[in-house]
């Protein structure tokens, strides 16, 4: 890796400000100091800014409970960021694996691994991810019947040009429902329900494959074990 990367990677500075660093003579390899930005090193370099020793942070992987009100988003809104919620160096690294809407609460994954982060999101996975619905009015008897068959088939959504993946559609009660899907499209679940004439009152994502929040509570994060990793 080339340093003014390295450095870039592991502080505040950009690619350019690391140059600038260099040729004021403030960074040392290896106990030497260097002004060229192309210098390779790699993990196991002694890399000295200012006097502080820099290390490559891995690639990480968490899961975080999103509360109502926070954006997923990467970019300053009118609403708190997820990453916001999380103490760790380079945390503007992390992306969200697949966005829960702000008014939204529940499971999601974060991680500065593009790779794995596209297997958990890729409909060709079949990665379930499991909803929790609140409905403005009841679905039981034979409009559920036909409503389990429309998801289980796929709905052509307004502004789509193919129908959604199958989904699996339960009642918990007759205002309550459970709905697993395969993809992830825009606003997805609350316009499905819309299709068939219902309206989401609120929505919570239980579980992400065979991942659940346990005992997270809202707002609260934990990195991912090995296992849970290699799950995907």
């Amino acid at each position: 890796m080339r340093l003014d990367k390295f450095l870039a990677d592991t502080t505040d500075l950009t690619r350019s400000l690391a140059k600038k660093a260099l040729h004021r003579e403030e960074v040392s390899v290896d106990g030497q100091v260097t002004k060229n930005p192309a210098t390779q090193v790699d993990a196991d370099s002694e890399v000295h800014w200012l006097g502080q020793r820099l290390s490559l942070v891995g690639l990480r992987y968490l899961m975080l409970n999103k509360p109502a009100g926070v954006e997923c988003s990467a970019r300053q809104g009118l609403y708190p960021l997820v990453r916001d919620l999380i103490e760790l160096p380079n945390v503007e690294r992390l992306q969200t694996v697949g966005r829960l809407d702000v008014d939204t609460t529940g499971l999601v994954l974060l991680s500065d691994d593009g790779q794995w982060s596209h297997r958990v999101t890729s409909p060709k996975r079949r990665c379930g991810k499991v909803y929790r619905v609140s409905l403005s009015e009841p679905l039981e008897g034979a409009a559920l019947v036909e409503a389990q068959r429309d998801f289980a088939e796929g709905i052509l959504l307004d502004g789509e040009d193919k129908p959604t993946r199958p989904a699996e559609l339960l009642m918990r009660t007759s205002c309550d429902a459970e709905l697993t899907l395969y993809e992830g499209k825009y606003h997805q679940v609350k316009r499905m329900f819309a299709a068939i004439g219902n309206h989401v009152e609120a929505l919570h994502r239980e579980s992400v494959g065979p991942l659940t929040l346990g005992e997270l509570a809202p707002g609260e994060w934990r990195e991912l074990t090995r296992e849970e990793i290699a799950a995907f």
